[in-house]
C-alpha cells in the first residue's frame, strides 16, 4: 500500500462521498495529466491521483484502507507513547519487507499486466489495418460490418481488461506505472466511443478522434512496457 493518503491526494475529506471523490478525481485528473497541456501536468502527481481514485472510489478497497490507515495511526500514536521502549529484532524487518514487496510484484505481473498487456495488443495493433479495409468504401455494408465486429471484439476485451485490471491492487513501487496503464484502458475506452459513433453517422470527426485516442493509448503502452522492463 502506497505511504500517500489518499484523501489529501485527491483533496477531500475522509467523510467525503463516492460522488465527490469523483468530481475530486476528474478536477484533477484534467489538471495534472501530462497530455493535457496544462502548465500544472506531473507525470508523478496524476500516478498519486489515479492511484488514490482507484481505492477511494471501490467501497471494498476503500473500508480495507480506511481500516489499514487507522490501525496504522493507532499503532504510531501507541508507539510515541513507548519512545525509548527497545524493539527486539527490528533490523529483520527491511528483508522481510522486500521479499513481500517483490512476492505482490510478482504476482502483480502475472495476475494483471499480462492479460492485461495481451489484451490491449490485440485491441490496438489491428486498428490502422482495420481502417484501412474500411476506407476502401465505408458504405459497403460488409466492410462497416467487419469494422464493427472489430470494435465489439475491441470492447470485449476491454472489458475483461478492466477486470483483472481491478482484480489485484498494483504494488506501490509501480504505482506510476499501474496509473498509465490504467490511463490507457481509460483513453481506449473513449476511443471505442468515438469509433462506435463513427458507425452510426458516418461523421469523420468522430474518427479523427478514435485513432488519436487509441494513438495516446499506444504511447501510454509503450511507456508502461519501457518501464516494466527496467522493473522486471
Amino acid at each position: 500500500m502506497s505511504g500517500h493518503n489518499h484523501y489529501q491526494t485527491l483533496e477531500v475529506d475522509p467523510a467525503a462521498t463516492p460522488a465527490e471523490i469523483k468530481s475530486a478525481y476528474r478536477r484533477l485528473a484534467k489538471l495534472f495529466h501530462p497530455d493535457s497541456h496544462h502548465q500544472m501536468a506531473n507525470h508523478e502527481r496524476i500516478a498519486q491521483v489515479n492511484e488514490a481514485y482507484e481505492v477511494l472510489k471501490d467501497p471494498h478497497r476503500r473500508l480495507a484502507y480506511d481500516n489499514h490507515r487507522n490501525t496504522a495511526i493507532s499503532a504510531d500514536s501507541w508507539g510515541n507513547n513507548q519512545a525509548g521502549t527497545p524493539r527486539s529484532q527490528s533490523y529483520r524487518q527491511p528483508t522481510q519487507t522486500a521479499r513481500t514487496t517483490e512476492i505482490h510484484l510478482q504476482q502483480w505481473l502475472k495476475q494483471v499486466y499480462t492479460p492485461v498487456n495481451r489484451h490491449l495488443a490485440n485491441i490496438l495493433n489491428p486498428l490502422a489495418d482495420e481502417i484501412q479495409c474500411l476506407s476502401a468504401d465505408p458504405y459497403d455494408d460488409d466492410l462497416m460490418a467487419d469494422f464493427q465486429d472489430y470494435l465489439s471484439d475491441c470492447r470485449k476485451r476491454l472489458e475483461s481488461a478492466q477486470r483483472v485490471f481491478q482484480s489485484f491492487p498494483n504494488p506501490g513501487n509501480i504505482a506510476s506505472v499501474a496509473a498509465h496503464l490504467y490511463y490507457c484502458l481509460n483513453h481506449i475506452e473513449d476511443g471505442i466511443d468515438d469509433l462506435e459513433r463513427f458507425t452510426y453517422c458516418y461523421d469523420d470527426s468522430y474518427l479523427t478522434t478514435g485513432r488519436e485516442l487509441f494513438r495516446i493509448s499506444k504511447k501510454l503502452r509503450n511507456e508502461v512496457q519501457a518501464a516494466m522492463k527496467a522493473v522486471i
